[in-house]
């Protein structure tokens, strides 16, 4: 499983957990093609993202202009956390490349508004990482 195909995955399993509130492992078989196995990539995504939320969600609160983190959309929510997460905790992976990804990723499922509107949050939780390092 290449770093793409476990990014989709990632962000429909956290999509999942999000929409029931169920458990992570029933999430991410779900979301497996059949004999496909996760990567440790995909599971350090969906664990990080998850056990991470707290420093996540605020930084994307302060990022919303005019809106809520619970008003997002939930596939937005999920692709916004995850590639925070992505970007700030894992290190090998260049943060423009992470923040690229996350772009594709929501225009793939929500459409070219969605590719914008995780733009712009991004943009902003980029700034706000980088004043929290400084």
């Amino acid at each position: 499983m290449n770093r793409r195909v476990a990014r989709l995955r990632a962000a429909q399993a956290l999509y999942q957990i999000d929409l029931t509130e169920g458990d992570i492992e029933s999430a991410i078989e779900s979301v497996l093609d059949e004999g496909e196995k996760p990567s440790s990539f995909m599971l350090d995504l969906i664990h990080g993202t998850i056990n991470k939320k707290a420093v996540i969600d605020p930084v994307i609160s302060e990022s919303l202009q005019g809106w809520t983190l619970d008003r997002m959309g939930l596939v937005d929510r999920a692709i916004v956390r995850m590639t925070l997460y992505e970007m700030k905790f894992i290190e090998d992976i260049p943060v423009n490349v992470t923040f690229n990804e996350g772009i594709e990723l929501a225009k793939a499922f929500g459409g070219e508004e969605s590719g914008r509107f995780v733009n712009g949050v991004l943009s902003k939780a980029m700034e706000r990482l980088q004043e929290l390092n400084e």
